[in-house]
């Protein structure tokens, strides 16, 4: 569809998208308006990665996508190399396909080069050549798994006195590593204790991209998250001074406005959502994509529920949408699902909400366990 042949609606001009508009689009794009029968690589494919900083989480993601999911397939994926586990965008935990992960990794390595020179490093790195420890690093790993603590302590063997963990940690940004496939495996909501890594040329038995074009992250964003600006796109790679790429593919994508003017960019034949969908009550984990795929994530949460679901910038919390919105947050305890909505919600959509959480809690509850859902508060 051409920009000039989206009808306007409500007195906005032809190609000038709602905000209605860009969240039913951003929904049917994220499998959101309804489950696919895709295989959960393909989906994993689609999404270009999943935040895995704790590893149930992207379980969760998959089961609100995919009909029919199963632990046992992202563990498969995990185990067979198709998937791995990996610093990625934003210098945080992702799981990648396996062949998008050879190509993504060079792209995003300026960020993780520019942590990896963070002052929580610094002192630990101070008046060391980068490309010795490096390549020490690389040496120590040739061939092996090596748990991030042993990683650690060997580099401490060549400088003494300095925090392994550091050490092995900036080695870690400036080198692609694959984590073990148990540390993605189902059954911790927090962050893992034990990591062992792997150079990632010696998991995928292939090597990295050399000189992968940056249109390829530009298409593949989106495929997946499209309509969106520049300042979109670099918030979710985290990458900065993107307006110059975008630019040189001008030609190529489909222009198109929001409600405040600012530029919006897309393939050309992604197909638009129509705003009258119908938008089902959804469960997303914490760090989702759909909340992490803008720099203006008002498409998809206000700014004051943003606060409650982002508290202090470091934590995104595992929310509910209604009408493709977010309406609350939710908790697992122990056998249990707790929902916290942000306000009162209509008897339809608290039996709507009630029964997608009955869905879900035998996925994520210990095997056995009897159904126990709950609001936090009543809200009648």
């Amino acid at each position: 569809m051409n920009p000039t042949t989206i009808p306007a609606r409500g007195g906005r001009p032809p190609g000038q998208l709602s905000r209605r508009v860009l969240n039913r689009t951003l929904l049917a794009r994220q499998f959101l308006l309804g489950r696919t029968t895709l295989p959960a690589l393909d989906v994993l494919t689609h999404l270009v990665a999943m935040q895995a900083q704790e590893p149930n989480w992207p379980y969760v993601g998959l089961w609100t996508r995919v009909a029919g999911f199963r632990h046992d397939e992202l563990e498969s994926l995990l185990r067979d190399r198709h998937v791995v586990r990996s610093t990625a965008l934003r210098s945080t935990q992702h799981l990648v396909g396996a062949e998008d992960f050879r190509w993504l990794r060079p792209l995003v390595q300026p960020v993780l080069d520019r942590t990896a020179r963070a002052p929580y490093f610094a002192r630990e790195t101070a008046g060391l050549e980068p490309a010795e420890l490096d390549a020490l690093g690389r040496e120590l790993l040739a061939g092996r798994t090596l748990s991030r603590q042993q990683l650690g302590a060997r580099l401490v063997e060549r400088w003494p006195g300095r925090d392994g963990r550091r050490l092995a940690a900036a080695v870690e940004l400036r080198q692609p590593m694959t984590h073990q496939p148990a540390t993605g495996s189902w059954g911790r909501w927090g962050n893992p204790t034990a990591i062992s890594v792997t150079l990632a040329e010696d998991w995928l038995r292939r090597p990295m991209h050399a000189a992968p074009p940056m249109e390829t992250l530009v298409h593949r964003y989106l495929a997946a998250f499209g309509p969106a600006t520049v300042a979109d796109l670099q918030a979710w790679s985290g990458l900065t001074r993107l307006r110059e790429v975008v630019d040189g593919l001008r030609a190529g994508l489909r222009v198109l406005r929001d409600e405040h003017d600012r530029e919006l960019f897309d393939l050309p034949d992604a197909p638009l959502a129509d705003p009258d969908t119908p938008a089902p009550v959804r469960f997303l984990p914490a760090f989702d994509n759909v909340l992490l795929g803008h720099a203006d994530r008002t498409r998809v949460i206000s700014d004051e529920h943003r606060a409650l679901v982002m508290p202090g910038g470091a934590m995104v919390r595992p929310t509910f949408l209604v009408d493709g919105r977010v309406r609350g947050v939710w908790r697992v305890a122990g056998p249990a699902l707790r929902l916290s909505p942000f306000g009162p919600l209509a008897r339809s959509d608290r039996d709507a909400v009630l029964a997608e959480a009955g869905r879900l809690h035998p996925f994520v509850a210990p095997p056995g366990s009897a159904p126990d859902i709950a609001f936090d508060r009543d809200d009648d």
